[in-house]
């Protein structure tokens, strides 16, 4: 899909379009002879996305104001945005094989939209092609700790690199035998007695603090940075472990 934006329709064609599907934005203008050689490559990988990517073209002679704000110095320039913000982009003519790596970046890669489905068979099939993906990992661990195969969900975390919610995991499966109160309050939804009990254990079990810190964040991570609970915690935690 291509589409002709300006200053009047860039934050609802763009910004607002973003947050659910990729934009794609060539800057450029009509006395630009490299926007003329840029601008087939573009919508020829835009017709290859159709229904994934939307380019849209911008005439930075007559929007002026938003190649000012893009702070854009040289065209052709191209910026991709998702969820309303820019994400890649580059200035000049580039060959197709760099276009269509541009525009991979942006779509979802079988194994992503795997994931997203939610069900077990997809998580699974997920990770078949791309093992280690923390958002199939995690969901599919938590299915198979439900179903007591503690297991099988250490091998499916066992690949995953940097993810606060596996760690948290991986140590719910070496701590909850000893704390089953903690996790039955989490998992009954009751998140702050859950987390007091785990930092509570922490002074009794100095050997485990590792582990309960782990288990702890993952906590907070679901939580999110702006959750009130979560900034309480996070301070309990410090001063539990410091």
């Amino acid at each position: 899909m291509v589409i002709d934006v300006t200053e009047a329709t860039f934050e609802q064609e763009v910004l607002e379009r973003s947050k659910t599907t990729p934009v794609v934005v060539d800057f450029w203008a009509e006395w630009c002879g490299p926007c003329r050689a840029l601008g087939p490559i573009l919508e020829k990988e835009a017709a290859r996305h159709e229904g994934e990517v939307v380019l849209a073209k911008l005439d930075t002679d007559a929007n002026q104001s938003l190649a000012q704000a893009f702070q854009i110095q040289g065209i052709p320039a191209v910026k991709a945005f998702k969820d309303g913000r820019v994400v890649d982009e580059f200035v000049g003519v580039k060959p197709p094989p760099e276009i269509e790596r541009f525009f991979a970046k942006l779509v979802p890669s079988e194994a992503e939209r795997l994931a997203s489905g939610g069900d077990e068979a997809s998580l699974r099939k997920a990770l078949e092609l791309e093992p280690g993906r923390a958002d199939a990992a995690v969901p599919l661990a938590r299915m198979l700790i439900e179903r007591d195969q503690a297991d099988e969900a250490r091998e499916t975390l066992s690949q995953v690199r940097e993810s606060f919610q596996a760690d948290a995991l991986l140590a719910r499966l070496e701590l909850q035998a000893d704390l089953p109160d903690a996790y039955a309050a989490l998992d009954a939804g009751e998140t702050e007695r859950g987390l007091a009990l785990l930092i509570d254990a922490i002074a009794a079990n100095p050997d485990r603090k590792d582990e309960l810190r782990q288990a702890v964040v993952g906590v907070l991570d679901e939580l999110g940075v702006e959750s009130d609970i979560a900034r309480e915690y996070r301070r309990r935690l410090a001063s539990a472990l410091y």
